[in-house]
């Protein structure tokens, strides 16, 4: 019996490199790879030796006939997508480990950050070189996105976490936390300590919606929001007011707008189980939400959330999803319905097509409203958000929309933009405002007005390359951008720091006294875990950066 890919794929294909018959599609090599929702396993090609399953991080390989209930689907998914994608199965040339000459002697190199893209960066580097690694963070807890981004219901994604926990306990790798680049220490201090520095710093702004009344109270990004029920310490624990929300409008329908909304409508019960903050399962739990609309300003064949994130969503217990009536969306769901289970509109064929009236108050129950052809106006409230005007709009023969002229309110007492995040500059660093990124080619950072690198400076991940992309497309990224420090090195153009690591370490203790290292991020872990396990919990996590630093002193 052949495995399938279930829900939680992280896309970082370990379990390509294991598979004996090149069975798991697409692969790096391959031009669909990073922006698939998932990878797939061929059916009619897979011999069922269950190598994928073992090396697969997140646990979201299984055989075939153990999927039960909803989970069955995705035996289908795999096998359709291989209708469309016909493989021969052929493996490419092999690849060897790159090497550095011996006489360079030990690279020190500085990775500015600590989530996905910055694991799998110090990964490939202690695997593939001698080098000794310094890893920073504004924060006093590693993990970024995975700790900070990650919905606390989705425990088996955080599991990839565990692959990194072998790089923070290698010898050749020293770690600073809550220490900022750009505030405590600069770039030209970094890189003045170390051969090259590669910054893995993410996309931490959002973007606006530039409408009238968006800075009232109740009007927030989904960054502040999914900082606050996953415990980000510099969100605080009452940014999100929920005691007068019986319905909540969530500008987007990726798959952060398609977190929130769940989040907001699971049973605080289940969450109960998970690392979610204390502070928010208590809101939830007090909170009166009945009502969410997933607000688009595009038709269904746009939706942005990939297929196993809203198979989820339309399984969530004691939910009621549905989609709002109208004549453009009926058209394209039968559409997307005829074209099969690939098209985003086909996922939602069978699901009720309703009259919304956003005017009144939600019904009895709980349910989801997909809202489509519908753009954001303008907030109105007395001293905070209490009504979002919408305007209706209308596909373009270009492929965009236009504004209608026809307008209508919808009541809700929170309103939540999810309409992506940006990078924002780096002190130091030059920045391409019209992509949002550091400048750079192919990870080099270099200088936009003469394209010429910044010797010894490099990037990674959504710093890099944009907001795109799960945890696992991160791998194949920091690959690209260590290979280009590799080919540096061997060419000797990385410059030679004028001080050492001892140096470092000495000027973070003068700049930053109150810096975390690794002893603390241990008693930290412990801490968590012990309180979780106190309450059947993974973890239960502390929320303020005092709280965090005084469970470090206590090792």
């Amino acid at each position: 019996m052949a495995y399938a890919i279930t829900q939680t794929c992280c896309n970082d294909a370990s379990c390509v490199s294991v598979c004996p018959v090149n069975c798991i599609h697409p692969t790096p090599d391959e031009p669909e790879f990073g922006t698939t929702d998932m990878l797939y396993i061929d059916p009619r090609a897979c011999i069922d030796c269950g190598a994928c399953a073992d090396a697969c991080p997140v646990d979201a390989v299984f055989p075939v006939d153990r999927l039960r209930g909803p989970d069955t689907v995705f035996g289908d998914l795999n096998r359709d997508w291989f209708r469309d994608h016909p493989s021969d199965h052929a493996w490419g040339a092999p690849s060897f480990p790159r090497s550095l000459p011996g006489d360079l002697g030990a690279l020190r190199i500085a990775v500015v950050g600590t989530g996905p893209s910055a694991g799998y960066t110090a990964q490939e580097l202690l695997r593939g070189t001698s080098a000794e690694i310094t890893m920073i963070d504004r924060l006093p807890v590693t993990g970024g996105l995975l700790r900070h981004g990650v919905a606390p219901d989705h425990q088996s994604t955080k599991r990839i976490a565990e692959s990194f926990a072998s790089v923070f306990r290698d010898p050749r790798l020293r770690m600073h936390l809550n220490l900022e680049i750009g505030t405590d220490v600069t770039h030209q201090e970094l890189a003045a300590h170390h051969h090259a520095v590669v910054y893995a710093v993410g996309a931490a702004a959002d973007r606006r919606l530039g409408i009238p009344g968006e800075d009232l109270p109740g009007s927030l990004p989904a960054t502040s929001f999914v900082g606050w029920y996953n415990a980000e310490p510099t969100v605080p624990a009452d940014a999100v007011d929920l005691s007068a929300a019986r319905r909540v409008v969530v500008v987007g329908n990726g798959n952060v707008a398609v977190d929130i909304a769940r989040i907001l409508l699971t049973d605080p019960d289940r969450l109960a189980a998970t690392d979610i903050a204390d502070h928010a399962l208590a809101a939830l739990r007090g909170g009166r939400v009945r009502e969410v609309v997933l607000l688009a300003r595009r038709g269904p064949e746009q939706a942005a959330w990939t297929t196993a994130e809203f198979l989820a969503l339309r399984r969530l217990p004691g939910v009621e999803v549905v989609v709002e009536d109208h004549p453009r969306v009926r058209a394209a769901i039968e559409a997307g319905a005829r074209a099969g289970s690939g098209s985003p509109a086909g996922l939602l064929a069978g699901l009720p097509l309703v009259p919304h009236d956003g005017g009144a108050d939600p019904g009895p129950g709980r349910r989801i409203v997909l809202r489509f052809l519908s753009a954001p106006v303008a907030l109105s409230g007395d001293g905070r958000v209490e009504a979002l005007t919408v305007e209706r709009t209308a596909p373009t023969a270009d492929g965009g929309v236009e504004g209608t002229g026809a307008e209508d309110v919808l009541r809700a007492g929170l309103v939540v933009r999810s309409i992506g995040h940006r990078g924002v500059p780096l002190p130091g660093l030059p920045f391409d405002e019209a992509a949002g990124t550091v400048a750079h080619r192919e990870g080099r950072v270099v200088d936009p007005a003469t394209g010429r690198p910044l010797p010894g400076t490099y990037v990674v991940g959504w710093a890099k390359r944009g907001p795109s992309g799960g945890i696992g497309a991160n791998r194949a990224c920091a690959r690209e951008t260590v290979d280009a420090l590799m080919d540096d090195a061997a060419a000797r153009a990385l410059p030679v720091p004028a001080a050492g690591g001892r140096e470092f370490d000495r000027l973070v203790r003068r700049r930053r006294p109150d810096a975390v290292g690794l002893r603390e991020l241990r008693a930290v872990d412990r801490a968590e875990r012990e309180r979780g396990e106190a309450e059947g919990r993974p973890r239960v996590k502390l929320a303020t950066v005092p709280d965090l630093l005084a469970a470090g002193r206590r090792r």
